[in-house]
């Protein structure tokens, strides 16, 4: 990416996030959410209504489990009420997609196969086989797992796509991503953005960590999904990795410059050794590498408590959370919590305002690598790059050559996400087995042969959502 095309990303989000973009949306947009139960859906939905300058459209839910559904549509109509867009705004609600997909000009993915059915055997078979998971929804078995159960709908609703509304613009947030989106590119025609916040929220952790505000870091970032690399990142035309490198090893010999800046020893470590920031916190990035689960006494050094890298984190809590964001919507129906009024960093609603006002806005966006956006990386798979969006669409930016180094963390996942999405298309178990069994942390710690055993032990395990794999 070039430095006019950085120094020009820069600039429109800190605009953005002020502001929002310049000039007024010219019609009327259907926007439908899937998967309208999420955490995502509220967020989403009032950054959609806080745009500057729209004249409002139809927001259409769907979510198989109707008892959420009708909770969210009630929330949905309440956020309208408080943002005084009630009079533009047309909400609607039903458990078949085939309903309201017609018209659709952007579809939001955040669909949950088995809900939190699934998330105890993707965490404590793999375990049982020496595998120690911290997050487990993108990478090793517990994210080619969750693959397998979601890809297989993923791709139903991709087809439904084409046949009803195949102009639509398909944003998409369920993980595990990769497999989600080279799935995708790869029986689809559909347009489909993977759209994560690692990138936004991690380089506001570099701004506070380097003392300057977040509108004054000037920075370039390429990988692949919670694997991208900040290679740059300067203020005022100054290299700011001499002095984070240097806090990092205080940090890790154990005399921190900060109290609140103690953790995230993984990403400080990476950082050190292979010489630029990753995206994705230190506990799921433990899960992509060899380095850090392997060991008892490494483990105990690097990983901390919670999204530092707990042990069956994601596992324990995620069904509590579900609970905590259902017990949250019941507070705001019943005027006992208030709506947060400010606009996410989420990039969907900028995508939609950026594409819908002509005005080009940059975001860093997971898309099939044609071409060689990264050139050193596979160009059947899927990365992370820089991506403009105006009324054209989404075009990608070139990255180039990623220094070998962090190409070579990147391509040792991909195998993983290839033989995953591919395991799904076709429900094909064995290529699932191969999958997991070239999982950088798996291949650490667990030979071919238990691998297949834990592979067909997980598959006999969550046989219900898993139908038509042979």
């Amino acid at each position: 990416m070039t430095d006019v095309q950085n120094l020009g990303h820069q600039a429109h989000i800190q605009r953005a996030e002020s502001r929002g973009l310049p000039g007024e949306m010219p019609r009327p947009v259907k926007v439908t959410m899937l998967g309208a139960g999420s955490m995502f859906t509220p967020e989403l939905v009032k950054d959609l209504f806080l745009i500057p300058g729209n004249v409002g459209g139809t927001v259409a839910l769907v979510d198989i489990d109707e008892a959420r559904l009708t909770t969210m549509t009630k929330l949905v109509e309440l956020l309208a009420e408080e943002f005084e867009v009630a009079d533009r705004w047309t909400v609607e609600a039903n458990a078949d997609r085939l309903a309201v997909l017609p018209g659709t000009d952007y579809l939001v993915n955040c669909i949950e196969v088995s809900g939190v059915d699934c998330v105890g055997f993707d965490s404590d078979i793999p375990a049982s086989y020496g595998v120690d998971q911290c997050i487990g929804d993108t990478i090793g078995p517990g994210g080619v797992f969750k693959g397998l159960r979601t890809i297989p709908v993923w791709l139903e609703v991709l087809a439904d796509v084409e046949r009803l509304c195949p102009r639509a613009l398909v944003l998409n947030y369920t993980n595990p991503m990769s497999m989600m989106c080279l799935a995708a590119a790869r029986t689809s025609n559909v347009v489909v953005l993977g759209l994560c916040h690692s990138v936004q929220a991690t380089s506001r952790v570099l701004a506070a960590r380097a003392g300057i505000k977040w509108s004054q870091l000037t920075w370039e970032c390429a990988g692949i999904n919670h694997l991208s690399w900040f290679t740059r990142l300067e203020h005022d035309g100054m290299d700011l990795y001499p002095q984070l490198m240097e806090r990092a090893r205080r940090d890790l010999a154990g005399d921190p410059s900060d109290d609140w800046d103690a953790g995230d020893l993984v990403r400080k470590d990476m950082m050190l050794h292979f010489g630029a920031f990753i995206t994705e916190s230190s506990g799921h990035l433990s899960e992509y590498l060899p380095y850090y689960r392997t060991k008892a006494e490494t483990q105990a050094r690097y990983c901390g408590a919670e999204y530092d890298g707990e042990s069956f984190f994601y596992a324990t809590n995620w069904p509590q959370w579900r609970v905590n964001a259902d017990a949250q919507r019941d507070r705001m129906l019943g005027g006992e919590e208030t709506p947060n009024a400010k606009r996410s960093w989420e990039y969907a609603t900028w995508i939609i305002e950026a594409r819908e006002k002509n005005v080009p806005y940059s975001i860093n966006a997971n898309v099939p690598n044609r071409g060689g956006l990264i050139d050193n990386l596979a160009h059947d798979g899927i990365v992370e790059v820089a991506t403009m969006i105006d009324r054209t669409g989404a075009r990608a930016t070139r990255y180039g050559r990623l220094p070998t180094q962090m190409a070579a963390v990147c391509a040792s996942n991909m195998p993983t996400y290839d033989l995953a999405a591919q395991a799904a298309i076709e429900r094909s178990k064995e290529a699932a087995i191969l999958a997991v069994t070239l999982d950088p942390l798996t291949a650490a710690v667990s030979s071919p042969a238990e691998i297949r055993s834990m592979v067909l032990e997980l598959f006999d395990a969550e046989a219900e959502y898993l139908p038509g794999y042979s």
